[in-house]
C-alpha cells in the first residue's frame, strides 16, 4: 500500500492527521482568542489558555507522528523529515541533543519550519542563556525556519540569537521574544534583518539597570521598514519601543495588542503610535490599568472591527449634567461604523466573587466605586455608538475561574449579570465569557471527553531522537491506512477556523 501511493500524497495525509495547519499558522494568539475548560487533577476544572491549547496541539501532533513512523519501515522512511518540521521543548537542555542530531544528519534541519521553546518552570530551572551555543547552532542548521517562539526570558544570549536569525533564518515569519528592556537596540537590529516578519510579539521585562541611563546607540537612527508586518503584540516595559515604532513604516499592520500589566506609572505614548499606524488597524487590544483617551483612539482607528479595553477605566463624560452630576459615558465622538466585536478587560469586582470580593469586605467603598464605573461604561456599549456591534466578550480569565469556583455571581453581582445580559439581549448582542460561551455558562460534565488523551500526552518528549520505537517490518496494510484516515477525519471535524486569525 505504501509503495502504491506517491510520497507527496502520504505527506499530505500525514499533515492532516498531525493538525499541522494550526501549528504552522503564522498568527499569534490575542486576548480575543478563546480559552477552554479542561478537567484538572488538582481542582474540578481549570481554564486552558490559548497558549496551553497550542502547546497541547503540538504534544498531540508529536504523538501522532511517532505513531506514523513506528507503523512500518516505509512510513518511517517517509515520515522522518515530517517528524522534525516543528520542534517543541519545555526543557532547553534538550537543545544539546538536538544539536548533535542535526549535526550528524544535516539534511533534517532543512525541513524544520517551527521552533518553540515553552516555559513551564518559570522562576525555577536553568536559564536559557546557559544554552546559547546550542540554540544558535540549531538556528544555523534550520535555514527554512518560519516560526520562532521563545517563552523563556533571554538576556545576554539574545544578541547572538538575533545575529543568527538575521544571517541564517531569512524566511522567518513569526517571532515571540522575551527580553529585558535594555536590549531594545538588539531587537531593532534583529527586525532590520528580518523584513519578511508577519507576526511579532515582544515582552519587555523591567530593565536590569536604571531606565534613565538606557540608550539606543546607533539603533536610535534606524527607521525600520517592515513591509509584511501584520500583527504586533507588546507586553511590559514597551514605552521606548512604541516611541521608536511611531516613526517606522508598517504599511500592512492590521492588529496591535498592548499589555501594560499591573503597572500604574509611565504609561507609554500609545496615542502617538496610533496616530501613525491606527488608520489601517482592524484589531486593537489595550490592556492597562490607567485610563486612555478612548474617544480619540477610536477616531484614530476608523477601520477597527474588533476592539478591547479595560472596563474599569474611568471615562470622562462629554457633557456634564448640572442636576445629576456627571453626564452619561460615551465612547465615541461619532458612531464607529465597523466595530462588531468588543472585548472587556478588568471586571474583577463586578460579580462579587474571588479575591477581589474578599478584599472588598474591609474596603467596600473601593469595590462600589469600581462597580459603579463598570455599570456606567457597560451602559455605553450601545448600537448608537457601535451600529454593527454583535458580540461583547469578558476577557479576564480570572473572572471566569472565580465564577466557576463560586458557582456563579454572588450578592449584587447576580443582579448586575442579569441586567447586563438583558441589555445585550435587547440589542441582539451576544454577551460571552473568554471561552466564547454565553457569560454565566459554567463547565458541564460532558466537556471532559478529551481529558484522557490530554493526560496521555502530558509527559511525552517533544523532539526527535534516534532511539524511537523500532519500525515494524513489512508494508502498510489497509487497517493502518483506515486508522490513519479515520484520524484525519476526526481532526478535520474538530478543527476550527485558524484560532489566531487576524480578522476576528
Amino acid at each position: 500500500m505504501a509503495k502504491s501511493l506517491p510520497p507527496e500524497l502520504w505527506s499530505y495525509i500525514f499533515g492532516l492527521a498531525a493538525d499541522e495547519d494550526t501549528i504552522f499558522y503564522p498568527g499569534l494568539p490575542t486576548s480575543m482568542t478563546q480559552s477552554s475548560w479542561a478537567r484538572s487533577m488538582v481542582t474540578d476544572w481549570q481554564l486552558r489558555t490559548p497558549r496551553d491549547s497550542i502547546n497541547m496541539v503540538q504534544r498531540r501532533s508529536y504523538l501522532t507522528k511517532k505513531s506514523i513512523i513506528s507503523t512500518c519501515r516505509s512510513w518511517r522512511r517517509l515520515g522522518l523529515e515530517f517528524l522534525v518540521r516543528y520542534l517543541f521543548f519545555n526543557d532547553p537542555s534538550k537543545l544539546r541533543s538536538l544539536t548533535a542530531l542535526l549535526t550528524s544528519n544535516p539534511s533534517l534541519g532543512w525541513w524544520t519550519r517551527r521552533l518553540h521553546i515553552t516555559h513551564f518552570l518559570y522562576d525555577r530551572g536553568p536559564s536559557l542563556d546557559d544554552f546559547e551555543a546550542a540554540l544558535t547552532s540549531v538556528l544555523v542548521q534550520t535555514p527554512n525556519l518560519e516560526i520562532f517562539i521563545v517563552d523563556w526570558p533571554l538576556s545576554r544570549a539574545f544578541g547572538s540569537i538575533a545575529d543568527t536569525l538575521g544571517t541564517h533564518c531569512k524566511n522567518l515569519r513569526t517571532a515571540h521574544w522575551h527580553v529585558p528592556a535594555e536590549l531594545l537596540p538588539k531587537v531593532i537590529w534583529a527586525l532590520d534583518a528580518l523584513p519578511l516578519i508577519v507576526s511579532l510579539a515582544v515582552e519587555f521585562d523591567a530593565p536590569l539597570k536604571d531606565s534613565d541611563t538606557l540608550t539606543l546607540g546607533s539603533a536610535q537612527d534606524v527607521k525600520l521598514h517592515l513591509p509584511n508586518l501584520q500583527q504586533l503584540i507588546l507586553r511590559g516595559y514597551s514605552g521606548e519601543f512604541l516611541e521608536q515604532a511611531s516613526g517606522w513604516s508598517l504599511p500592512l499592520l492590521r492588529s496591535f495588542s498592548f499589555d501594560f500589566g499591573s503597572k500604574l506609572e509611565d504609561v507609554p505614548d500609545v496615542l502617538s503610535f496610533l496616530g501613525t499606524h491606527g488608520t489601517s488597524l482592524l484589531f486593537l487590544d489595550l490592556n492597562c490599568i490607567p485610563a486612555l483617551d478612548i474617544r480619540t483612539i477610536l477616531d484614530l482607528c476608523p477601520l477597527l472591527t474588533a476592539f478591547s479595553f479595560n472596563l474599569d477605566w474611568k471615562i470622562t463624560p462629554i457633557t456634564q449634567n448640572t442636576d445629576a452630576g456627571d453626564g452619561p459615558v460615551v465612547f465615541t465622538n461619532r458612531p464607529h461604523e465597523h466595530i462588531a466585536h468588543i472585548g472587556l478587560h478588568g471586571l474583577l469586582f463586578a460579580f462579587g466573587v474571588g479575591l477581589a470580593s474578599a478584599y472588598a469586605t474591609p474596603d467596600p467603598l473601593r469595590a462600589l466605586l469600581v462597580q459603579h464605573t463598570n455599570d456606567r461604561n457597560f451602559a455605553a456599549l450601545t448600537k448608537a455608538s457601535f451600529p454593527r456591534l454583535e458580540r461583547v466578550r469578558v476577557l479576564n480569565p480570572t473572572v471566569l475561574i472565580d465564577l466557576e469556583r463560586a458557582d456563579g455571581p454572588q450578592g449584587n453581582g447576580m443582579e448586575r449579570w442579569e441586567r447586563w445580559a438583558g441589555m445585550c439581549e435587547g440589542m441582539n448582542i451576544r454577551l460571552e465569557d473568554c471561552t466564547g460561551a454565553l457569560l454565566g455558562t459554567l463547565p458541564q460534565e460532558y466537556e471532559e471527553d478529551e481529558e484522557d488523551e490530554d493526560e496521555l500526552v502530558e509527559d511525552n518528549e517533544y523532539s526527535y531522537t534516534d532511539d524511537e520505537e523500532p519500525a515494524r517490518p513489512g508494508g502498510v496494510g489497509l487497517s493502518e491506512l483506515r486508522a490513519l484516515l479515520e484520524e484525519c477525519r476526526k481532526m478535520s471535524e474538530e478543527r476550527e477556523d485558524p484560532p489566531f486569525a487576524l480578522p476576528y
